[in-house]
């Protein structure tokens, strides 16, 4: 009996070793496969010089620098009306009056990499740990008694849903983030901007190319902050991250390389118009004239690098930084940007004065 029992239990686990072996698929062994490779980027790959590091040189004819002459310093009549405005940022009452107790409103609009990055995939609160807001929150030295963060991004809310003061996103935003945490659109005084447009198929450089409508979209929405947050001060564009490991239409490469020019010539179209009087220079880009038409524009953090190589500052984007389609940030991606817009919020001298604890601007 003892023998039979024996055999039993050996058969039984014979079978068991033959059914765990059916079912596990990634343990190891010569009878595995290896997963599939990821599919190859949309259009082959992409590299290019980062705008920040273009200087002198050129992209399809275009100029680099972030700002105008090849170079990424403000001009400094620019520079001046920016630090005029960073002073005016002060704590208002829902109203819009100066409050010593009232609050300074610092908004993100945009698409999903911008609410991704900025707070959370949903928008919503509570934002993740590693996204800006969660980092900031984490941070002493950030102001905390009058700043009041808020995500207006969502996902799927391209460029143009963002053009107009009638467009649903800003009662969205006013109704589902800004009055819940009592606060108004008469608060809202610094306005981050992270935009695209959705499957572009024009590319530069062409006058019908996606970066040239992104250009116009974003004059569009430059004057639409004027109109819904009649105290905005400042507004911070940024454009897209590396997307040469995109494999879907969404917005490959060169879109979100060429999106940086858009921000480029939006920039440069304020700070030409001003030099000319206030007479509009760009017609593309529309009035902006900053006293005003829209708010005082100015280049965020630059998130953009070449894939692999190195910035001159050290920023590169791997493949395990973005999700499977390449296009969207994974954890790692949204934490690069989050740690690129807090710097940048820490140190800008156009930010220091409000963003932190005993912070001045020059």
């Amino acid at each position: 009996m003892a023998l039979m029992r024996s055999r039993r239990a050996r058969n039984w686990e014979f079978a068991f070793v033959i059914v765990l072996a059916s079912l596990c698929t990634s343990c190891g062994g010569g009878t595995t496969s290896a997963p599939p490779p990821p599919p190859p980027p949309v259009g082959g790959p992409f590299a290019a010089q980062p705008i920040s590091d273009l200087g002198a040189g050129t992209y399809l004819g275009f100029s680099g620098g972030l700002y105008p002459n090849g170079s990424n310093a403000v001009p400094a009549a620019h520079n001046n009306a920016g630090i005029a405005r960073a002073n005016a940022v002060q704590p208002l009452d829902t109203t819009g009056n100066p409050d010593p107790t009232g609050k300074i409103v610092l908004l993100s609009i945009g698409m999903s990499n911008t609410t991704q990055e900025f707070c959370s995939q949903s928008s919503a609160l509570p934002c993740n740990s590693w996204t800006f807001m969660g980092q900031a929150a984490a941070d002493a030295s950030v102001n905390t008694t009058t700043l009041a963060v808020v995500n207006g991004a969502a996902g799927g809310q391209v460029a143009t849903a963002w053009d107009s003061p009638t467009d649903s996103n800003y009662d969205r935003v006013r109704d589902t983030r800004l009055v819940p945490q009592s606060l108004s659109e008469q608060q809202v005084q610094v306005v981050w901007v992270k935009v695209a447009q959705a499957g572009p198929t024009v590319s530069l450089p062409g006058a019908q190319s996606d970066g040239i409508t992104l250009l116009i979209a974003m004059g569009n929405i430059a004057r639409t902050l004027q109109v819904r947050y009649p105290n905005v001060q400042l507004v911070f564009f940024s454009s897209r991250i590396y997307a040469g490991y995109a494999t879907t239409t969404l917005n490959p490469e060169p879109y979100a390389y060429e999106n940086g020019f858009s921000v480029k010539w939006l920039v440069q179209a304020q700070i030409d118009q001003m030099a000319n009087s206030g007479i509009v220079v760009d017609a593309r880009a529309g009035n902006l004239n900053y006293n005003s038409a829209a708010p005082w524009i100015a280049w965020g953090p630059y998130l953009w690098a070449s894939g692999l190589s190195l910035r001159s500052d050290g920023l590169m984007w791997q493949q395990a930084d973005v999700e499977g389609d390449g296009t969207h940030p994974s954890q790692s991606g949204e934490q690069k940007v989050g740690l690129q817009l807090l710097n940048f919020f820490k140190q800008s001298p156009y930010t220091k004065c409000w963003f932190v604890i005993g912070g001045t601007c020059p």
